[in-house]
C-alpha cells in the first residue's frame, strides 16, 4: 500500500512563496505518476500539476506561470514550488500518486495566503 507524507504548507503573505514536499513509501509497486491537487473551502478538488515517468510535467493553466513541479517518480518524491502566491491560492493541497493499485492521496497540507 502506498503511503504519502506531505509537508511545507503554512501561512504566507500575498506575493510570497512556499515549497511543498511529498514522499511516497510503504510499497515496491512502480509509481508512474505523482502530482498535486488542491481544494479551496466550498470548492471541488482541482488538479494543479503532475509529473509522469517518461513524459515529463504538466500544469493547469492557472499554475504554469507561477508554480513549478519537480521530483522523480522512481525516487518517489514530488515537490511544488509556488511563487507569487495570491489569496485565491488558499486551499488544502493534496499530493497524489498513481500505481498499478490505483490512486493514493496524501492527508493534505493547508496553504493560506493572507496579509
Amino acid at each position: 500500500q502506498v503511503q504519502l507524507v506531505e509537508s511545507g504548507g503554512g501561512l504566507v503573505q500575498p506575493g510570497g512563496s512556499l515549497r511543498l514536499s511529498c514522499a511516497a513509501s510503504g510499497t515496491t509497486l512502480r509509481i508512474h505518476s505523482m502530482g498535486w491537487y488542491r481544494q479551496a473551502p466550498g470548492e471541488q478538488r482541482e488538479w494543479v500539476a503532475s509529473i509522469n515517468s517518461g513524459s515529463g510535467s504538466r500544469y493547469a493553466n492557472y499554475a504554469k506561470d507561477r508554480f513549478t513541479i519537480s521530483g522523480d517518480t522512481a525516487e518517489r518524491t514530488v515537490y511544488l514550488q509556488m511563487n507569487e502566491l495570491r489569496p485565491e491560492d488558499t486551499a488544502v493541497y493534496y499530493c497524489m500518486a498513481d500505481s498499478s493499485r490505483g490512486r493514493t492521496w496524501g492527508q493534505g497540507t493547508q496553504v493560506t495566503v493572507s496579509s
